[in-house]
């Protein structure tokens, strides 16, 4: 497969959204629910031998190794996270062995992202009533990302229903250890997202805002600011 021309860039402060019960530090939700500390720790070890990013920190999940995570930085677990977690069936540029770090270069591209999908999953249940924080991380990159923004040839990437082409690509662009890759929002005309497949190249993490979402009966929900960090 012929692969996209690279880009050297410089971002500063690229928006990823993260549900607020992920963000840390936070007590576990276990502690509320159990009796007594050996309760707890039961339930923590249940947890830990199900929880794909431990799992990775101690060489057990096939698509990513302890080799490539990171460690002793701000919000490592955070970024850990997002190459351990795929969703089971991928994203538009991972599969469901790995994830990646997605962002949208601007606040409004990566709040986009968020509303389509949530939107879909409300649809399937016909629930449009709810009220979610997410936190918003900004993150720098630094370095040659393959680029697809004027690349006609892999439209077939950018499909608003399918990541069939767009998987494959990735896997191509893995297997010729690219660092990510840089495309036009699908979600949000005129916005730039990056996702990055290298967890050390995902740098100077930090909480930025945590903004509210609030669906009232309709797929478009109001969507505000609610602390600063």
């Amino acid at each position: 497969m012929t692969l996209p021309p690279e880009t050297s860039v410089r971002l500063r402060d690229t928006h990823r959204l993260i549900a607020s019960k992920y963000s840390e530090p936070e007590e576990s939700v276990l502690a509320r629910v159990a009796p007594d500390q050996a309760t707890l720790d039961g339930l923590f070890d249940l947890d830990h031998a199900t929880n794909d990013r431990l799992l990775a920190e101690n060489q057990r999940l096939p698509g990513i190794g302890i080799e490539e995570l990171v460690f002793g930085v701000p919000y490592f677990r955070i970024v850990n996270a997002a190459f351990c977690h795929a969703h089971p069936n991928g994203s538009r540029f991972n599969g469901p062995d790995r994830g990646a770090w997605y962002a949208g270069f601007d606040r409004a591209t990566a709040v986009a992202e968020i509303v389509f999908h949530r939107s879909v999953q409300y649809t399937e249940i016909g629930w449009f009533t709810d009220s979610v924080t997410y936190d918003d991380y900004l993150a720098d990159f630094s370095g040659p990302f393959p680029d697809i923004r004027a690349a006609p040839g892999f439209a077939d990437c950018l499909a608003p229903g399918s990541y069939r082409a767009s998987q494959l690509l990735a896997q191509h662009l893995l297997e010729a250890e690219k660092s990510g890759i840089i495309y036009p929002s699908v979600r949000k005309e005129g916005g730039t997202c990056l996702a990055c497949f290298r967890p050390s190249m995902v740098q100077h993490v930090r909480k930025h805002l945590r903004i509210r979402f609030t669906w009232s009966g309709t797929t478009t929900p109001r969507v505000a600011i609610e602390a600063r960090y």
